[in-house]
């Protein structure tokens, strides 16, 4: 059965955990959790067969898993027996389960011995293990990682046989050919390898996300033409974040990339099973697993093209009771579905992953729509077969104290001990009793002393508040939080945070970088109170290249932005200040009225000069030099009134005298009329 991917921070990622029905006729369910644990449960009675917890399990978890086919079983006991004179049982009992880590190793373990049997690590993958497919004929595995390459294993020296490129970025999901001589694989496109030469026989255009399951639908085409292992073939692919289930059909003579049809889903799809169809006129049954919970079932024959959409034939839901008016029915998430072997039956994984419940369900054509009334609220206790199992329940005293796993911060408040309520005031004096002191009285009315109570409680209860809201991702909560501009407060709140929620609040300041510039300003604050307090548990993190490379890249992107406005920007500070600079100039006043005054003074001085002259030489007396200093004179007296008023006194006759001779024409007067009248 086809796992789901593994639960990851990676927005990217598939969604779900990683888990998947045993092959020989679905008697074990596997489930790696989120805490790094394998749990195996046998699927007729609902119990926990076995519990592994690998020696790396918190540095590298499971990414994927799956289970060996039951022909390399049988072989593989086959040889055991043959080499080793041991009693291990019959075939059927042999189960290896291949499991993908996030450091890029590979551990096969045994449900027979209940311990690990063997470790594929050299030579392998350096980065986290997307998918795991073992070959139906051979002791091969193959394995696709972030790091780009396909590996092809061999589970009996342990070493790698052949290893190369897949794709430009991350290989998601493989998956073989019913005759195992080609292989599947998907990225941003889907190719498809001959196995022998590990050459591309085939590209598909694929998906607008990266690809989480691929499963060939049918196992022949049933044509007159000799089938060559893959031409006439369908399979199918699903993506992340993507409602579309694509159906591909592989032609040699038609090299078509585009899908054939293809089925919607509510939402993504997160484990798939189907029944293979052998022939033209058998349809396909397909069960998908979305990432809301629900399944879907879809039921169509493989004939070519089919232009619209394939709606699903019947979905199925599970939901609690909800006893009572005021109680509603809430959800309860299905984590995997598989059909049984008559095909008209259907068995259900649902509840949590520590303690998930396993329900075969009878399918009925005519119903469309099935929702499932279960009580889940008792079975939080999983029921361990310790005959088995190597986990025990140590013993303990009744005055031992214990201590549950849970986030810091969630726990009940002290409450101080209860005030007196005014009813309860009032009940004391109606009965006679002792009446209450005024101390109880103010107690009660507790004045001035809520508003203090809820300040403290908002700045002591940050962290818990952060951690909620990233757990349950709720808008407002984050917004309280992180829109505080108190940087003291940053700080204390990043201090009193649980490390397992470092990673979640480095992916929401990521995104919100990305937002609104005020907003980027703030989450700058918060990024830098992080990267600076929580360094040293960053550091150790193995995928922490990977978890915040969406960030170095923003912050890439930035900087190079950032450059190229401050060329811009001293280029326009030098535009403005060459601009104001010719303003500048241009409004200079030119020489007005004051340059004609100071050369007014200049002439003023000249005139004096001249007047002196006048008084010293009577004798050379001149009529034009007496026209020109009538001329002078009056100028002086119509400009410079102010400036010469003794210079008016002394000569005042003698300038209206001359100016009244020039105006009757009689300027014929001999110097000795004029200087008497001096």
């Amino acid at each position: 059965m086809a796992a789901g991917g593994g639960g990851s921070c990676d927005p990217l990622a598939p969604a779900g955990v990683p888990c998947a029905f045993s092959p020989d006729g679905q008697a074990y369910f596997a489930l790696a959790s989120n805490d790094g644990h394998l749990r195996v449960w046998e699927a007729a009675n609902n119990r926990l067969h076995q519990e592994y917890v690998p020696s790396a399990h918190l540095s590298g978890t499971c990414t994927c898993l799956a289970w060996a086919p039951a022909r390399l079983q049988a072989k593989e006991s086959h040889q055991r027996k043959k080499r080793k004179s041991e009693v291990i049982g019959t075939s059927d009992q042999v189960d290896l389960l291949a499991l993908g880590t996030a450091v890029g190793s590979i551990l096969l373990y045994s449900t027979v011995k209940g311990e690990l049997h063997s470790k594929l690590i050299s030579g392998g993958h350096e980065n986290r293990v997307n998918c795991i497919q073992w070959h139906q004929d051979n002791d091969c595995i193959y394995s696709c990682s972030d790091d780009k390459y396909i590996v092809e294993w061999s589970t009996q020296t342990c070493k790698v046989k052949c290893k190369w490129k897949g794709d430009n970025s991350s290989v998601s999901s493989l998956c073989i050919s019913p005759d195992g001589k080609m292989l599947l694989s998907a990225g941003r496109t889907i190719k498809l390898w001959v196995l022998e030469t590990k050459e591309v026989y085939r590209h598909f255009t694929g998906h607008s996300t990266p690809i989480s399951s691929l499963r060939f639908i049918t196992i022949r085409p049933n044509e007159s033409q000799p089938f060559d292992g893959i031409t006439g073939l369908y399979f199918l692919s699903g993506a992340v974040h993507d409602r579309l289930l694509n159906v591909w059909q592989v032609r040699s003579e038609n090299k078509e990339k585009s899908a054939v049809m293809s089925f919607t889903v509510t939402d993504e799809p997160v484990y798939i099973d189907l029944t293979l169809s052998e022939n033209k006129e058998e349809p396909v049954k397909l069960a998908v697993v979305c990432r809301d919970g629900q399944v879907h079932l879809f039921e169509h024959i493989l004939n070519g093209h089919c232009k619209k959409p394939l709606t699903s034939n019947c979905t199925i839901q599970i939901a609690t009771p909800g006893k009572g008016k005021k109680s509603t029915p809430k959800p309860i998430p299905i984590l995997a579905a598989g059909f049984c072997l008559d095909k008209t039956s259907l068995l259900l994984v649902y509840g949590n992953w520590f303690q998930p419940t396993i329900e075969r369900v009878a399918l009925n054509s005519k119903d469309t729509h099935i929702c499932l009334e279960r009580d889940i609220s008792n079975c939080w206790a999983p029921t361990v077969e310790t005959a088995i199992t190597k986990v025990r329940t140590p013993v303990m005293s009744s005055e031992a104290k214990v201590l549950v796993p849970g986030i810091p911060g969630h726990h009940a408040p002290i409450k101080p001990p209860p005030l007196l309520q005014p009813k309860e005031v009032e009940s004391k004096r109606k009965l006679g009793g002792n009446e209450a002191s005024i101390e109880e009285r103010l107690g009660a009315m507790d004045l001035d002393r809520k508003g203090r109570k809820d300040d403290l409680l908002q700045t002591t209860s940050f962290p818990v508040l952060l951690t909620q809201g990233l757990e349950s991702n709720d808008f407002e909560m984050l917004n309280k939080v992180l829109q505080t501009r108190n940087i003291n407060l940053i700080k204390k709140t990043v201090l009193r945070m649980p490390l397992h929620a470092v990673i979640p609040l480095l992916q929401e300041l990521t995104k919100r970088l990305q937002g609104h510039p005020n907003s980027a300003v703030l989450m700058v604050q918060w990024l830098k109170c992080v990267l600076t307090i929580h360094a040293s548990y960053l550091s150790t993190l193995p995928d922490l290249v990977h978890q915040l490379g969406t960030l170095y890249q923003l912050m890439e992107s930035r900087v190079k932005t950032f450059q190229k406005l401050s060329h811009l920007h001293g280029k326009l500070i030098l535009l403005i200040t060459q601009v104001t600079a010719s303003e500048k100039t241009k409004k200079v006043l030119s020489p007005g009225q004051k340059a004609k005054l100071v050369y007014e003074e200049e002439s003023s001085e000249e005139e004096s000069d001249d007047e002196i002259a006048e008084k010293d030489s009577d004798d050379n007396w001149d009529e034009d030099e007496e026209e020109k200093d009538s001329e002078k004179d009056e100028g002086v007296d119509e400009d410079n009134e102010d400036e010469d008023t003794d210079d008016k006194e002394e000569n005042g006759e003698d300038r209206d005298v001359s100016s009244e001779k020039e105006l009757n024409g009689d300027s014929d007067l001999d110097p000795e009329n004029e200087s008497e009248e001096e």
